[in-house]
Order: structure tokens, then C-alpha cells, then sequence
């Protein structure tokens, strides 16, 4: 009896001993976690403090930019529309007119739009962060075939901000600051509506531009495979052309071709993508098989 006793008591202990050094490698995680956290934090603020000192560039340059005429698209569209005895493709007058209603409006407005600048330029370092924090749960192979995941990652977003600046963005604002139902309405748009127009616009493009990221991963996890993306294609078409309808309010059809083009581009490099890893699944399901 007493045996039993003191067998109990042992699987207690040991069971309690157990469940404590779960719970401090669960806290020791979460510890980690929020290092990484506040170094990525740090990096944003850094890159936001910048914005905000350039803050008169940034403006001038990059934000007004899609407002003026002199905007690079705009010149291209010029010289393809004389390429192609097209001068209906040449935009030479936008109707942005911007006024602030509110007292600390331009404050506000010089604080939201450089934390966006800082986030968009500290975005690869957050990606980095994440990085160093999943890295030491993977295996050797599993590392070598994610080695590559902050700089594809930052590629990607980095061509999706491009594309959503230079192309969404232009031919959106070019369209709707012309778009008038009657001539006894004036177009007077809030600094606030014009800065989250292009913002969203842009940053929701490069946000677009990581599905093969996620692919990636929801194939790794066999959530998704390269089969199943190519049955479902013709309804990812159909998805894509919604997309592109929705994202570019322009009514003509190069500019929704234009949009849709790439879309289409990253479905098929996506399918790619989750055919490799069904291969190195498949490849690794064998290998243990035959051994």
C-alpha cells in the first residue's frame, strides 16, 4: 500500500514537473517572440522618424505624385498612345483639387502618412524578424528550402508596391478625379480620402503580390496542392477578372487587362510553386518507404 502511495506520488511530481517545463518553454517562446517584436517595432519607428523628417519629399514626390500630369505613367501612356495614333491614352489634365477640414488634420496627416512610409520600407526587416524566430523550429532540410523566404517575400511585396503605385493607383485616381454625374457638382477631395486612396491601393497590391508566399506555406502544411489549383482554375480567372473590376473602377478593358495580367501571372507561378512541394513531399514520402 505504501508502494502505491509512493508510486502516486512520484507520477505526480513527475507529471507536475513535466507540465511546469512545458509552461516555461511556452514563456521562454513567448519571450522570444517579443524581443523580436520590439527589434522589428524599433525598425518601423526608426523608418517612420525618417519619413517624417523627408516628410516634404515624400509628399511632393511620391504622394503627390499620381496627381500631376508629369507622373511617369502617364508620359508612358502619352508615348504608347502616339505609338499607336492613340491620343485618347494621353492624360494631360487631372482634376485634383484637396482641402483639409479639420484643425489638426495636416499634423495627423504628416504623423498616418509617414508611419505607412515606415511601415512599407520596414517591411523586410519585419520579414527578417519572423525569420529568425521560425528558424530554429525547422529542420536542416526544411531551412535550406525556406532559405530564400525574407528575400522572395521582399521581392514580391516590393514589385506588388510598385505595380500598385505606378499602374492601380494612377490609372484609379486619373479615372475617378474626372469622373463627374453632373457638371453642377465640383470635385473638392479631402487630403484624408486622397492619402487612403493611395495608400490602400498600394499597399493592398504589394499585401496581393505574396500569394505565392502563402501558397507555399498552405501547400507545406497540405492545406492546398498543385492539382487542386489547376481543377480550379477557371474559377480563379473568373475571381481574378472580379478583382480587377473592382480595383480599377476605369471602365475600359486595357485597363482592367492591364491589372488582371499579372494576377493571372502570380496563379500560375503559384501553382508552380505548390507543384515543387508536392514533388519534394512526394520524393521525401518515398525515401522513407524504401528505407
Amino acid at each position: 500500500m505504501s508502494d502505491l502511495k509512493d508510486n502516486k506520488l512520484f507520477k505526480a511530481i513527475k507529471e507536475k514537473g513535466s507540465n511546469l517545463e512545458a509552461e516555461m518553454s511556452f514563456f521562454d517562446h513567448l519571450d522570444v517572440l517579443r524581443k523580436h517584436l520590439i527589434r522589428s517595432a524599433i525598425a518601423i519607428v526608426i523608418f517612420t522618424s525618417l519619413a517624417f523628417y523627408y516628410f516634404d519629399f515624400f509628399y511632393n514626390t511620391v504622394i503627390m505624385g499620381p496627381s500631376k500630369t508629369s507622373f511617369w505613367t502617364y508620359r508612358m501612356l502619352c508615348e504608347l498612345g502616339a505609338y499607336l495614333h492613340r491620343p485618347g491614352f494621353c492624360i494631360d489634365k487631372i482634376n485634383i483639387h484637396l482641402i483639409n477640414t479639420e484643425m489638426a488634420g495636416q499634423f495627423t496627416l504628416q504623423i498616418n502618412s509617414s508611419f505607412m512610409i515606415g511601415l512599407a520600407l520596414g517591411f523586410p526587416y519585419l520579414l527578417y524578424e519572423v525569420w529568425l524566430f521560425i528558424k530554429p523550429a525547422l529542420h536542416d532540410k526544411e531551412r535550406k528550402a525556406a532559405s530564400g523566404f525574407v528575400f522572395y517575400a521582399s521581392m514580391l511585396f516590393l514589385l506588388g508596391i510598385l505595380f500598385g503605385y505606378f499602374v492601380i493607383t494612377a490609372m484609379s485616381l486619373s479615372f475617378l478625379a474626372g469622373y463627374n454625374v453632373s457638371d453642377s457638382i465640383q470635385n473638392l477631395f479631402s487630403i484624408d480620402s486622397y492619402i487612403s486612396s493611395v495608400a490602400t491601393l498600394t499597399l493592398a497590391t504589394g499585401a496581393v503580390f505574396e500569394l505565392p508566399i502563402l501558397i507555399y506555406i498552405l501547400a507545406n502544411l497540405g492545406i492546398l496542392t498543385a492539382k487542386f489549383m489547376r481543377e480550379t482554375r477557371r474559377y480563379a480567372i473568373i475571381i481574378i477578372l472580379i478583382i480587377a473590376a473592382v480595383v480599377t473602377p476605369t471602365p475600359d478593358m486595357l485597363t482592367m487587362t492591364v491589372v488582371s495580367i499579372p494576377l493571372f501571372l502570380l496563379y500560375e507561378a503559384s501553382i508552380f510553386v505548390a507543384s515543387a512541394v508536392d514533388k519534394r513531399r512526394k520524393a521525401k514520402h518515398d525515401e522513407l518507404m524504401s528505407s
